[in-house]
């Protein structure tokens, strides 16, 4: 809009001035420059009246101008600072809100991944990631997002850390993620902290500063490829049973509380196949001893993870019922 209005100012005025004093073109161009630029040049023609009336509103013309787009320029760059600023603050306000959500340090091709998949159950999710060049990616995702070092424990403290239920360390390089583990086991003791291994060397290093699981993305690739190879059958089970796109079939856990109606009974008195056709794969206790395949017999206790196979829907609805 500001070079269009230059233009037809411009224009307005060069084809005003041939028709007022009756000069050529490039004569009443040059006079429509000095006058709107207001330099203040020799005049090329000694003006009439009419000619010198038209000038004076041409100086208006100009001076309004200059100052409109002087404050277009400044209004859109305050606004979009105001815009920067309010959306930061809008995000910040919904991480503070955020509870029992999780953390992942690192949007590199790992952590973006893995963000994907946790958002097919749950957006409570807080990105902490260093490199500022990745705020439009992050922005576009519409995700959770913080800026700064991971390891820093102010940057942890304003994602949340007190209040998470779980951590992923997915950084560059295996010395920055022993040292977020480090960190993080400081500031919250009972976080569940998982953490990406480069190598196997670092391995126990992670377990040691406080991760309760160590991945190598490499070595969970070649084991997943290699389940492709030898048994694609049970890999293509496996891949449609973890993904939420599938409605047929889904393995999921469900937590037993202890005041859940199902705490005390057996398998066979428990109902849960009759009422959620869902099949019982295992059943982990607190001592996270894991029971396969168990019993018609087997007691469900309060505190146990029920390992279990369904439909979607008859999943949620148990869980619903066990207050999950």
């Amino acid at each position: 809009m500001a070079v269009v209005l230059a233009v037809l100012i411009f224009l307005g005025g060069t084809f005003g001035y041939m028709l007022i004093e009756g000069w050529d073109f490039l004569d009443s161009a040059y006079m429509t420059a000095i006058t709107l630029s207001t330099v203040g040049f020799l005049e090329v023609h000694e003006p009439t009246s009419a000619g010198r009336i038209f000038t004076i509103f041409m100086i208006f013309t100009g001076v309004g101008y200059f100052l409109y787009l002087a404050g277009v320029i400044v209004g859109s760059v305050v606004e979009g600072e105001i815009k920067t600023l309010l959306g930061r603050q809008r995000l910040d306000n919904k991480i503070k809100k955020l509870n029992n959500h999780y953390i992942v340090c690192g949007y590199g091709r790992i952590g973006r991944v893995l963000c994907n998949f946790i958002r097919e159950d749950t957006n409570d999710i807080v990105v902490v990631e260093k490199n500022e060049k990745m705020t439009p990616t992050l922005a576009k995702d519409k995700i959770h997002y913080l800026i700064g070092d991971a390891s820093d424990e102010d940057v942890l403290e304003k994602a949340g850390i007190a209040k998470a239920q779980s951590l992923v360390a997915a950084l560059a390089t295996d010395t920055a993620n022993v040292f977020l583990v480090l960190t993080a086991r400081q500031l919250n003791p009972d976080i569940y902290i998982m953490a990406r291994a480069s190598s196997p060397q670092v391995r126990n290093k992670l377990i040691v500063a406080g991760a309760n699981r160590v991945e190598s993305p490499y070595d969970t690739g070649a084991i997943s490829m290699g389940l492709k190879l030898l048994r694609p059958t049970v890999s293509n089970f496996i891949d449609a049973a973890v993904s939420k796109e599938s409605d047929a079939i889904q393995i999921d856990e469900a937590y037993v509380p202890r005041s859940s109606a199902y705490a005390g009974k057996a398998l066979k008195d428990s109902g849960i196949r009759q009422d959620y056709n869902l099949i019982i794969i295992a059943i982990k206790n607190e001592s996270d001893d894991m029971d396969f395949a168990p019993h018609f017999d087997t007691l469900i206790h309060p505190g146990d993870t029920l390992l279990v196979m369904g439909k979607t829907e008859d999943l949620k609805s148990f869980r619903n019922a066990l207050g999950n």
